[in-house]
């Protein structure tokens, strides 16, 4: 394979003086995400070279002192001058913003990352950073403190590998804590190797006593990541479906697999950048699959039974796929590249995905016919889940208003403005009532035992006596029907005990809100209530701790001498506490503590989700072994 790239293939576009005024414009945001954003901006470059040929290993390392390191064997940056700039090349890469191979042709056929953005934009957000250049022989070196270089790039010895290693600590004058986690990159980079099949990624962390340290390499590239996501779903077939495909300079990767669950599971990448908005290379997908389950429906033994086709979301139930495909100039919409808007892309994968299921399905006549069984079985349920809504409006109607008789409402009509906590058990339901703000704290109760829609159908979930309340109080329906423009409160808090029923309750409404309702997940609504665990007196004075590393905080504020004055209460329940100690602790928006659910990894989410409430018993038990060790607070 030739070699082209040199400095020459480097092209300057800008320069990089905004990035520190306005972080936010370049990584999102100057919290967690921001933060794991630099890593994976360094990553994406090496991704890059390894997507062009020249690449098949990469350690991410952090160090202590939450420094990070990559490195990858590549070709390593050019560092021969650059005929305009006249300077190295690696310094123009290092520090001018819109500096990089990606926009030459010749450099790299297809690139993930910011378009040449990523890493001046992580040395400007650096309190320092150090390049290190394996390439012609040599080792060449550049040092930067906050974006700037500190000297010429330096020739500092031999070498017989290629290679970039880049070593940064970011500003924590610009961020609000510089912490990594070690999972949120271990999930990425998991991510990236199942996409990029072969490829060798090390995640290492070196801040603990005993190195952690994990090694991905999937050489079934999506179909691993199908059997992976899958693996606790009851598969109906034995092995995922598989194809690859390349035309007018796209490559395509499709795998696909049916299971006994009740929800569709499909995940999109261009270039190796998750489109959870979709896109066109989604909407061929779904088209494609449709109208191929569909020919062999009419040629099946069902047809005779059921008069009407199979709808979308019929050929979806208990589906999961992985649409992985790399193109040239990929146009995305919107900022956050979540949705793919290249018009050609559809026509391209409706006929791929057609022409190869269609081939498949006629070689393996079991599979289609097991298949066929499981989608039909999902429209005569569709069938049965429109009577429940119906249902639902139905009473609604009837019952008067359309809202649930045990809801205490707000007086605000404002969804911006309104909150509504859904509390368990009738005595907390009830102190609550009585603690809230009427103007703008709506009260739902939830009483008796709560359903695991992990393992029902969704007819049976709409018509749930315990989850209606909930769907009619939010107003948004649930489900295929879900509109988050009607929802009635944009702040939606679970309010349980802090005990282990109290747990096991939150998890089963996080798992509906997951399922049903994930746009409301996806876009924050969702809140934990943080009820006090101890009230504290000594005297007059009333404290409240949240945990037991606050209970002796507060102790060690006394005499030693008046232990024997303090009085100390420990809440077992909500329903413990009086309406106006609810009120202190846990609803009074001036002093209560609330944590925001946020989706940030939603594929390892719905790998979780099916891990603790699915039908297998041998995952969960194994992740409690794991983890036991890690948990604090849990009461016996």
């Amino acid at each position: 394979m030739e070699d082209n790239y040199s400095a020459e293939q480097i092209q300057v576009l800008k320069g990089l003086e905004a990035v520190r005024l306005r972080p936010g414009m370049y990584i999102g945001t100057t919290g967690p995400d921001g933060l794991h954003h630099l890593v994976y901006e360094i990553v994406d470059n090496s991704i890059d070279e390894s997507l062009a040929g020249y690449c098949n290993e990469i350690t991410v390392t952090i160090e202590k002192g939450n420094i990070i390191r990559v490195i990858d064997n590549g070709r390593g940056i050019p560092v021969d001058e650059h005929p305009g700039e006249k300077i190295s090349a690696l310094e123009i890469v290092m520090t001018k913003l819109h500096a990089g191979g990606k926009f030459d042709k010749g450099s790299y056929k297809v690139s993930g990352g910011l378009h040449g953005v990523g890493v001046s934009v992580v040395n400007a957000l650096s309190t320092w950073c150090i390049a290190e250049v394996h390439r012609q022989g040599h080792i060449f070196t550049q040092t930067y403190n906050i974006g700037k270089p500190q000297g010429p790039v330096e020739t500092i010895g031999d070498s017989t590998k290629t290679g970039t290693i880049i070593r940064f600590k970011a500003d924590d004058t610009i961020f609000d804590l510089v912490e990594y986690s070690f999972d949120v990159l271990s999930n990425r980079l998991r991510e990236l190797a199942f996409l990029n099949k072969g490829i060798k990624i090390i995640i290492e962390d070196e801040r603990l006593p005993q190195k952690r340290e994990r090694e991905f390499q999937f050489e079934g590239g999506v179909k691993s990541f199908v059997s992976y996501l899958s693996e606790n779903k009851n598969p109906i077939h034995n092995d995922p479906i598989y194809f690859e495909a390349n035309k007018d300079e796209s490559e395509l990767e499709i795998a696909l697999e049916y299971n006994e669950g009740y929800t569709e599971h499909i995940y999109s990448f261009v270039n190796n950048i998750n489109t959870r908005d979709g896109g066109t290379h989604l909407a061929g997908f779904k088209s494609a699959l449709t109208r191929t389950m569909n020919d062999f429906f009419k040629k099946s033994k069902h047809s005779k039974k059921m008069d009407n086709p199979l709808s979308g979301d019929d050929v979806r139930e208990g589906l999961t796929a992985v649409i992985s495909i790399k193109l040239q100039n990929p146009q995305f919409e919107g900022q956050t590249k979540s949705k793919l808007g290249n018009s050609e892309v559809k026509g391209l994968i409706e006929s791929l995905v057609n022409e190869h299921l269609t081939s498949f399905f006629e070689e393996n006549p079991k599979i289609i016919d097991k298949i066929l069984d499981k989608v039909v079985n999902a429209a005569r349920a569709r069938m049965a889940a429109r009577k429940a809504r119906d249902l639902t409006r139905r009473k609604s109607f009837l019952e008067g208003g359309g809202l649930p008789g045990k809801l205490a409402d707000c007086s605000e009509k404002d969804p911006s403005l309104c909150e509504v906590y859904i509390v368990e058990g009738d005595s907390a339901g009830g102190s609550a009532k009585m603690g809230r703000d009427r103007k703008f704290q709506a009260i739902l109760p939830l009483w008796g035992k709560m359903l695991n829609v992990e393992k029902t159908r969704e007819d049976r979930v709409l018509a749930n006596e315990k989850l209606q309340p909930i769907i009619t109080t939010l107003g948004t329906n649930a489900g295929r029907e879900f509109d988050l423009s009607k929802l009635r409160y944009h702040k939606v808090i679970i309010m349980a005990d802090a005990d282990v029923d109290g747990s096991h309750i939150r998890t089963l409404l996080l798992t509906f809100f997951f399922r049903y309702m994930p746009e409301l997940v996806r876009a924050g609504h969702i809140y934990i209530a943080m009820p006090p665990l101890y009230k504290i007196s000594r005297g007059k004075k009333v404290f409240y701790a949240y945990d037991d590393k606050e209970k002796e905080k507060i102790y060690s504020q006394f005499p030693a001498e008046d232990e024997s004055k303090i009085g100390m209460q420990r809440y077992k329940g909500l329903g413990e506490m009086n309406p106006d100690q609810l009120w202190d602790t846990t609803m009074n928006p001036e002093s209560r503590l609330m944590m925001q659910v946020k989706l940030e990894d939603e594929i390892e989410a719905d790998h979780m989700f099916s891990t603790l409430m699915g039908e297998h018993v041998e995952p969960r038990r194994k992740f409690i072994e794991e983890n036991a060790l890690l948990v604090s607070n849990l009461d016996v």
